[in-house]
């Protein structure tokens, strides 16, 4: 399965400390387990959540593409 981030992902884990960095990559390794849920009026969005953690990613195939990350009150904002 192939992974792809978008900038904001990228650079948001840029930003975390070890500790947080290896629990968010590697809850990402693992999906599509996990805490998963379909966002409500989105065709292909899907949430990951890690604590108060977010992640927004659409899955095609057998690629996952991961479109942003961030705290749980912040995610949902454009």
């Amino acid at each position: 399965m192939n992974i792809k981030y978008s900038h904001q992902a990228a650079k948001f884990l840029d930003k975390q400390n070890d500790k947080v960095f290896n629990r968010i990559v590697t809850a990402i390794n693992k999906l599509p387990k996990g805490d998963i849920r379909k966002m409500k009026g989105q065709n292909d969005l899907y949430r990951l959540r890690i604590g108060g953690i977010r992640i927004l990613f659409k899955i095609k195939d057998r690629d996952i593409s991961i479109d942003k990350i961030d705290n749980r009150g912040q995610v949902y904002k454009d």
